[in-house]
């Protein structure tokens, strides 16, 4: 590959200085600085004119689900659904649509929706609910999947609960442990057409500047992304984290977290080890001190009402243990403000690298903690606007220690932003924009005292440092306006004239 001359760019963070000229050689930030053109070792050069444009590194979101990420983007959208209603009407209007378009009239089908949040709804979901609204359309044979926002549970028609072996089950709405083992046999999508969804999904992700992922999809994420590059995804790398049941097989391999996995070209490394300790928030199962405001003892809660812990104590221990004496780094799911505290301790115990995976609602002084144990705190700004009045409702009077993104940087905490797409859609200009502003659809700022700069954010979304220099890899993203000029709305939707990986155009005029 030729050297690349970019002439005419504005690093990130000096839209009023001069514009500087940046080589790139074998994959490097070869040099940078004013009137590079003709200077030695430039001649060859392929040479493209920025323009005055800025130049930052590549972006990484450090939180997805690809594989769901790349099939959500051809569901039903149920983020809009106000209620039961709303969420059965869409669902209806689908099913209609696709039998229309196949010609068939209505009757049996399979459909699966995603985005639903429940936590506001004046009535919850219930499979009798859904089983009525269908059979009124005529689709009373349909096997109707719903997954909510959170992937933390799902909606299921009468139908659909005979196809995964749950007939019978009081209300339809399966939560954490008995939904989230079913979460990827739902559409039966052969591998290879699966590849090519993710495939889509990842260049799509390069078209907003990202470069970098860490995969924690609940699969066998060595050997599909092994699988994946061998047939063309080459725009992104990849560092694919590894659940409990595929832990063997990955110290069998002989990897440690960081490590190139062979036969991926350099783009896929061995992630973290995942696990999940709690629940989530808008499905009221997230571990918490205080109890869910009237769900004491609600249906499949444990501790009266607090939520649930999905792995016990112990056990986190042993896992993560295991993890780092085989050089693998530890991704904790932790949402509630106990549950975050128990995760704490269990990287005390075990002298654990990583970090913990969302870290929503914090104890008083467990900033600190993070900060002393040098725990990375792995979270999703995007979710506090999706979340916002949820948490008003569910979390009373904790709101203000809840994606505490100021007190943990006050801390010294590292941050790392993300999306846990599909959770939120792969877009780190999203999580930016909500860390930096609070506000989302011209609403009031949500607890603006959480607020970052514009430069905090900017480092947490690139590794830690957004200006690119001399010895980095060429991993950048051109972008139209400097961030720390854009307003909320530009920033939200920043415009992106190209993103490189290793000095290869992977977006933009001069990409594929």
């Amino acid at each position: 590959m030729p050297a690349l001359l970019l002439t005419g760019a504005r690093l990130v963070g000096a839209p009023s200085g001069e514009p500087v000229d940046v080589l790139l050689r074998d994959g490097r930030v070869a040099a940078i600085g004013a009137g590079l053109a003709g200077a030695p070792g430039t001649a060859g050069a392929d040479r493209v004119a920025l323009g005055g444009r800025t130049l930052l590194r590549g972006l990484r979101d450090a939180h997805v689900h690809m594989a769901q990420w790349a099939l959500t983007r051809r569901r039903l959208d149920l983020s809009g659904a106000r209620s039961v209603e709303d969420a059965v009407s869409l669902t209806v209007a689908r099913l209609t649509a696709d039998a229309r378009a196949r010609s068939s009239g209505s009757g049996a089908g399979v459909l699966v929706g995603m985005g639903f949040r429940d936590g506001l709804w004046p009535e919850p979901p219930t499979a009798r609910r859904l089983d009525e609204g269908l059979r009124a359309a005529g689709h009373g044979d349909a096997a109707v999947f719903l997954m909510s926002g959170d992937l933390h549970s799902a909606w299921l028609s009468t139908p659909a609960l005979s196809r995964l072996g749950r007939a019978g089950h009081p209300t339809g709405l399966l939560r954490e442990d008995e939904w989230m083992p079913l979460m990827n046999d739902l559409e039966h999508v052969p591998a290879h057409r699966l590849d090519a969804f993710v495939d889509d999904a990842a260049r799509a992700a390069a078209a907003r500047g990202v470069t970098t992922v860490v995969d924690l999809e609940i699969d066998d994420t060595l050997r599909s992304w092994t699988r994946r590059v061998a047939t063309g995804t080459d725009v992104l790398r990849v560092a694919a984290g590894v659940w409990p049941d595929h832990l063997d097989g990955a110290v069998a391999r002989g990897l440690a977290t960081g490590d190139v996995v062979p036969g991926t070209g350099g783009l896929v490394t061995l992630g973290p080890l995942k696990v999940i300790s709690d629940g989530s928030l808008n499905t009221r199962t997230a571990f918490c001190r205080d109890p869910y405001p009237g769900r004491s003892g609600a249906a499949g809660d444990r501790a009266d009402g607090h939520g649930l812990l999905t792995v016990a104590p112990a056990d986190l221990v042993r896992l993560m243990a295991e993890a780092h004496r085989h050089g693998l780094a530890c991704a904790i799911h932790a949402i509630g403000d106990e549950a975050n505290r128990l995760v704490l301790d269990a990287f005390a115990a075990t002298g654990a690298r990583g970090s913990v995976e969302h870290a929503q609602l914090l104890l008083d002084g467990d900033a600190q903690r993070f900060a002393a144990l040098g725990v990375v705190a792995s979270v999703q700004p995007e979710h506090a606007m999706d979340d916002r009045d949820v948490a008003d409702r569910w979390w009373p009077n904790r709101t203000g220690r809840a994606f505490a993104l100021r007190t943990l940087l006050d801390a010294g905490v590292t941050l790392a932003l993300g999306s846990d797409a599909p959770v939120a859609p792969l877009d780190p200009w999203l999580a930016i924009a909500a860390a930096v502003h609070r506000a989302r659809d011209g609403r009031e700022p949500w607890h603006p005292e959480q607020r970052i700069s514009v430069t905090e954010a900017l480092d947490a979304s690139t590794g830690g440092r957004a200006v690119p220099r001399v010895g980095d890899r060429a991993d950048l993203v051109v972008v139209d306006v400097d961030p720390h000029v854009a307003d909320a709305a530009t920033l939200r939707a920043m415009p992106v004239s190209g993103t490189l990986l290793g000095g290869r155009w992977t977006w933009g005029p001069h990409g594929r």
